[in-house]
């Protein structure tokens, strides 16, 4: 998805909020359209994560069966990787709420 308000970040898989100015700065119709289109984005990191969190189960997997010290490490690694991503993407669909915050303020 590309456009004005929106860049895909290929490392967490959903297209992030790309804002040039305060939040305040926007008129009410800019921010009607910009929540709008991050509460679809925001309704698709449940199913990004759920993902996430099974590609960490098979790299646990793997590391199980694993005796080879490099390929453990590089399994370690990718594991942290993507616990990373789930992080992010927890921060992110919180961003709503903040959001929501202010328009009632």
């Amino acid at each position: 998805m590309r456009n004005r308000y929106f860049r895909t970040d290929v490392r967490l898989g959903i297209p992030l909020p790309i804002l040039d100015r305060e939040w305040e700065q926007y008129d009410v119709t800019e921010q009607m359209g910009i929540v709008e289109q991050w509460e679809l984005i925001r309704g698709r990191i449940p199913d990004v994560i759920f993902a996430l969190e099974r590609e960490i189960v098979l790299n646990q997997q793997m590391l199980d069966d694993e005796d080879d010290f490099v390929r453990s490490c590089k399994l370690n690694s990718d594991i942290a990787e993507l616990a990373s991503r789930i992080n992010e993407l927890h921060i992110w669909y919180r961003v709503n709420q903040e959001i929501e915050q202010r328009r009632h303020s």
